[in-house]
């Protein structure tokens, strides 16, 4: 519980991101991650796929996820987009990944465990149908940790 004349204070604002402390000062916690990568089927197909994918895999039901064609990064939320990340979509675009997912979960799943659900999903995504045999996969899995954007290897 946080003293509530305390909430707006930006001191206090600071001290509490910099603590590490999980979720915001009402204690909520958002892990959030993002995987860019290139499939020959369609949007429409994955899209299509995406429902069956997370059963396979037993997603969490508190996992969100927005997939979105031709690199527009789904809007997860009001702090998502910073200029790093803005970045690393456009070196996937450069790379020609057409394709992201953007996963979001609540209560209390870190960046790195919302990472790593995306995971499941994508790694299930490279055994179904949207992959012809022989297709390569393509892509990657980023998330946020300690200010910056890492790698999901």
């Amino acid at each position: 519980m946080v003293n509530s004349s305390k909430i707006n204070d930006p001191r206090f604002q600071k001290k509490w991101r910099e603590s590490g402390a999980m979720g915001d000062i009402y204690g909520h916690s958002r892990g959030e991650a993002y995987a860019f990568f290139d499939c020959s089927a369609s949007s429409e197909q994955i899209a299509e796929e995406i429902p069956y994918i997370r059963e396979l895999v037993n997603t969490p039901k508190r996992l969100e996820l927005y997939f979105s064609r031709s690199l527009v990064i789904p809007m997860v939320s009001q702090h998502t987009l910073d200029s790093e990340l803005l970045g690393i979509a456009s070196d996937a675009k450069e790379a020609s990944l057409k394709y992201v997912i953007a996963a979001r979960a609540t209560p209390n799943m870190s960046n790195r465990q919302v990472a790593d659900e995306l995971a499941a999903v994508v790694n299930q995504a490279y055994q179904s149908p949207l992959y012809q045999d022989g297709e390569g996969f393509r892509g990657g899995i980023f998330y946020k940790e300690n200010d910056h954007y890492v790698s999901r290897d």
